[in-house]
């Protein structure tokens, strides 16, 4: 496959995820609406925080290492989709593991939630991981549907998956409320379930049919899904074995980095269940743009690298055209993201009181609601750009480089630790989102150190892209005046009309922001033209 086809099937699969998380958070966003309605927000934070975080842990330490060394091995003409196959189902007894230990520390070695509160909590616990160790069994699948760019089969499945979680939680709530934790662990099993089952079904009606031979599937029938050794080859490729350990050495302390707010939450009780039960929805409100693009990116433009790129080989040893394409799409990309970031940054300032009292009215715009959110849109913003330097970064690695920087993201995770902690008892909810951009800043400093150093002996100069045009941020900067002066003239205590005027006074300031993108990032609208928006088309004939 040509290195443009790659980045044809690079921007499908971004439009796909896009839409995929688009219909995640506008459904939790509206589910999470509801609930505020019904329940009360100490069972919030123990269903957002602890719970989600078991689940999360478990899959993320059972499955993460495997899908990026294997999507990336699989790459290379060197391997045997057998060996990969084998591979894959060492997450189902890693994940049972994980299991036993997880549930161990959730139950006995972390503070009980009062029951009369927050009912049912132990069997809670045991469904959370069961159900997390079933969607393992969905994952080998997952990665061959990667593989062989069968972008409509993840969409469908968590749609479905989705729309059955949801469905049963709002059910739930209203006929038996009193169930307390049964109905989101129910919700989530219901999830999961449904996830397993269009993947399963999906590839027992397709392998083996005309179309698998048409398109030279490399599984012939039902039974090359499992495990299995075929005489005269090794039971694994221990090549790509040790680059998934590797990775798995490294996806231990990103997941760390990843959810370390809520680690400390739960491990050190710096915030109580109610105050992290109103931090986890502010935080999930103020990363929905985050997980609507910037996400979707990173996971579907790794994939584009490490097909495009050699592992471990420097720029001079690649194939020019590709090096050249990898360049320019991650210049384009890198600007991308920062337009969309610094336009969070400046809205988000003065548009987060607002935005909380629609959304939940005083329980999170009384108190420090609107504060978290505000920290929380300038924090977007380096996620952002983190989220693309570091898929180039860890496409581009080699395993010995992988190696080394293990022991970077070993000194980011204690120090990330320690900063939230001494932080969050200084500054409360704040700290953690202080203590979020500090790490972000070092993780995005090392990427982009790495890349300079990549490129320095070529023409290409991709780091450009987080130059934007002074045009751009001169609209910015009056956009972010005019908006706060209208926040305090307007919103949020004046009535509807008042606060209609204020969004008014938003909507021309983005407006002035969008025409300066237009007159000077040209590069930028061509790439979007010409690679993403096709495929949005597509998908709607």
């Amino acid at each position: 496959m040509s290195s443009q086809e790659v980045l044809k099937s690079a921007t499908t699969l971004v439009s796909y995820n896009v839409l995929i998380q688009v219909m995640f958070r506008v459904f939790t966003f509206l589910l999470n609406a509801f609930t505020l309605r019904f329940v009360s927000k100490e069972l919030i934070g123990v269903v957002n925080v602890r719970l989600t975080l078991l689940y999360s842990t478990l899959v993320f330490l059972s499955r993460e290492a495997f899908r990026r060394a294997c999507l990336s091995g699989v790459a290379g003409t060197n391997h045997s989709w057998r060996q990969v196959i084998n591979l894959l189902w060492l997450m189902l007894p890693l994940g049972v593991f994980w299991a036993v230990v997880l549930i161990s520390v959730w139950l006995w070695l972390l503070e009980v939630p009062d029951p009369q509160t927050v009912p049912y909590y132990g069997p809670a616990v045991v469904l959370f991981a069961l159900s997390a160790v079933l969607e393992l069994l969905s994952e080998p699948l997952y990665v061959l549907a990667q593989a062989h760019l069968f972008l409509r089969l993840k969409v469908v499945a968590e749609s479905l998956g989705m729309l059955a979680k949801g469905s049963l939680t709002v059910v739930l709530i209203v006929v038996a409320r009193e169930w307390g934790l049964y109905v989101f662990s129910a919700a989530d099993l219901a999830y999961t379930v449904f996830l397993v089952l269009c993947y399963v079904v999906y590839f027992v009606r397709f392998v083996g049919s005309k179309e698998a031979a048409r398109v030279d599937f490399p599984l012939h029938s039902v039974g090359d899904l499992l495990p299995r050794r075929v005489h005269g080859e090794p039971l694994f490729d221990w090549s790509l074995a040790r680059l998934t350990w590797s990775f798995f050495k490294q996806s231990f302390l990103k997941q760390i980095l990843t959810e370390g707010e809520r680690y400390v939450m739960t491990f050190l009780n710096v915030l109580s269940f109610g105050d992290q039960g109103v931090y986890d929805i502010v935080s999930n409100l103020g990363s929905m743009v985050a997980r609507f693009i910037f996400l979707p990116i990173e996971e579907s433009f790794y994939i584009f690298f490490a097909k495009v790129l050699k592992r471990g080989r420097d720029v001079r040893s690649q194939i020019q055209e590709d090096a050249a394409m990898a360049a320019e799409v991650l210049e384009c990309l890198l600007k991308l993201v920062l337009v969309i970031g610094l336009i969070i940054s400046v809205f988000g300032y003065a548009y987060s009181h607002l935005a909380l009292d629609i959304y939940g009215g005083s329980l999170l715009s009384v108190g420090a609601g609107p504060t978290l959110l505000r920290w929380y849109s300038c924090y977007v913003l380096l996620l952002a750009v983190n989220g693309v330097t570091e898929c180039f970064v860890f496409a581009a690695m080699s395993k010995e480089e992988v190696d080394k920087y293990n022991f970077v993201m070993l000194a980011l995770s204690v120090s990330f630790l320690l900063l939230s902690y001494m932080l969050t008892w200084w500054a409360g909810g704040v700290g953690f989102i202080l203590a979020n951009c500090l790490n972000m800043g070092l993780r995005i400093s090392h990427s982009l150190f790495y890349i300079h150093r990549y490129f320095q002996s070529s023409q290409w100069r991709p780091l450009r892209g987080l130059l934007p045009s002074p045009l751009l941020l001169l609209a910015l900067a009056v956009s972010a005046v005019v908006t706060a002066l209208s926040e305090g003239v307007f919103c949020c205590d004046h009535g509807w009309l008042f606060r209609l005027v204020h969004i008014g006074v938003g909507g021309v300031c983005l407006l002035c922001v969008l025409a300066a993108v237009l007159l000077t990032e040209t590069r930028l609208i061509q790439f979007v033209r010409t690679q993403l928006l096709p495929q949005y088309r597509k998908k709607r004939t």
